[in-house]
């Protein structure tokens, strides 16, 4: 209950700052071009906080944080008076409608570099992506590793962190090839090594598995140790008594191994007994764990405890931190946010092509939970976060769908071209397409949601 509270409350705080972002946009530039702006509002619904400020225009906080708009004097909507013509939104040119229009996916835009540039000034904890190994049969099996190595490039983009190296892997996605180069983590001069990957059959499933290990790298992580670092206070472990802290020491009466090997009979005993021991104050205790049923993909079951280990330190020469200068910091932000822009644009393009499922599409509800495992780590993480949607927001909005403001945007270009507006019946009949499109897509993302749930 508390992590839902918790994601709820992320979700709205994150998405209270976008929208006033983008609404912000088009109120900002609209105010510029002498349109007056009746009503600023923060959410639909009932008003839960208003003010009229000094401007004449009412700033409204209502109850349902789903969205916002900017309402502006528009004799396509009221009766408005013949003094206050002139200030109307459908009076102004065609170019000033699309800058006030634009103005809005623009400013999240702007934020998302705003959000990067703070992000990279308090500095971001990462770690290079370093790799030891490669699988057999995988498309990056030409990699040739024989010891630790640090994947410095993803084809013509130089990466730093494995965040980095998963972006650029997933712009490629439905490419013939893709180049990497790695480099010995001394990064000694000279030994870069760079290699093609053939990815014409690479495919994976971004709810199972990660880009990079469906590409055949085997990430360095440091050893794992048989300490429990997470007990899920909701799973069987808990219930059967294990806590945060204790040590394996058998399981099925076998001495502990490794960690693989004891997640293996996990998975083996679902809904079956398990003896597990432990360490736990310095003394041993035997305990009984049901393995809760779980099915993946395939129809296949298996058991699952809801524990995780702890891990040996990071060493220091695989430890990076991502902090720059204020001038430094608003460039690398800059190219970070053009970074998201062009992959979620290729994402988007490679669901029409089918390069990417529709599966992949994630609505609210997965946003909540990544807002509230952002801010559980922190605010640089949780600023990141929000450079993300933010751009994503962006990009949705500028999608020629008539309801949103890229519609209204191509209406006014074709105004442009042909030196007349749209007939409103024409927009009409878009607008009802447009709204029914978008009302598919984000039927298809909360059945995603909840089928991950």
């Amino acid at each position: 209950m508390l992590d839902f509270l918790w994601n709820l409350g992320s979700f709205i705080i994150a998405l209270g700052i976008l929208i006033t972002a983008h609404e912000y946009g088009h109120f900002w530039v609209a105010r510029r071009c002498g349109v007056k702006v009746e009503r600023f509002s923060i959410g639909f619904g009932k008003a839960i906080w208003r003010k009229i400020g000094a401007d004449g225009t009412e700033y409204v906080v209502a109850m349902i944080p789903l969205g916002g708009y900017v309402k502006m004097l528009d004799e396509r909507v009221d009766t408005v008076a013949d003094e206050l013509k002139p200030q109307a939104f459908n009076r102004k040119s065609v170019w000033q409608r699309i800058a006030i229009v634009g103005a809005g996916p623009m400013a999240n835009f702007v934020f998302a570099i705003f959000a990067l540039y703070i992000m990279y000034l308090i500095g971001v904890p990462s770690i290079k992506p370093v790799i030891e190994s490669t699988q057999a049969g995988s498309p990056a099996a030409v990699i040739q590793v024989n010891k630790p190595m640090q994947v410095i490039a993803v084809g013509d983009r130089s990466v730093r962190n494995w965040e980095e190296v998963t972006y650029a892997l997933v712009g490629h996605i439905g490419d013939d090839a893709i180049d990497v180069t790695v480099a010995p983590l001394s990064g000694v001069m000279g030994e870069e090594r760079s290699y093609k990957l053939d990815i014409r059959k690479w495919k994976f499933n971004p709810e199972t598995e990660s880009p990079i290990t469906s590409l055949g790298l085997d990430v360095f992580r440091p050893a794992i140790t048989p300490k429990l670092g997470f007990v899920d206070e909701d799973g069987a472990a808990y219930a059967a008594g294990l806590r945060l802290g204790d040590t394996l020491v058998a399981v099925d009466n076998q001495a502990y191994d490794d960690w693989e090997q004891f997640v293996a009979k996990v998975k083996a005993s679902a809904d079956k007994p398990l003896s597990v021991t432990i360490r736990r104050d310095g003394e041993q205790l035997k305990l009984t764990v049901t393995p809760k049923a779980r099915t993946i993909d395939g129809g296949k079951v298996e058991g699952v405890i809801g524990v995780a280990p702890t891990q040996a330190p990071w060493p220091d020469e695989m430890q990076l931190q991502l902090e720059y200068g204020v001038g430094e910091s608003l460039w690398v932000a800059a190219d970070k946010t053009w970074q998201l822009v062009t992959v979620s644009i290729k994402m988007i393009g490679k669901l029409f092509t089918g390069d990417v499922s529709v599966k992949n599409l994630s609505g609210p509800i997965s946003i909540a939970q990544g807002a509230g495992n952002s801010a559980n780590y922190g605010l640089v993480y949780f600023l990141g976060f929000l450079a993300l949607i933010s751009v994503n927001l962006g990009i949705i909005n500028l999608l020629p769908l008539p309801v949103l403001d890229g519609g209204h945007l191509l209406y006014y270009f074709i105004e442009v071209i042909t030196g007349r507006p749209v007939p409103e019946k024409v927009q009409e009949i878009g607008f009802r397409f447009g709204a029914a499109l978008l009302l598919i897509l984000m039927s298809i993302a909360l059945f995603n949601d909840f089928s991950r749930l």
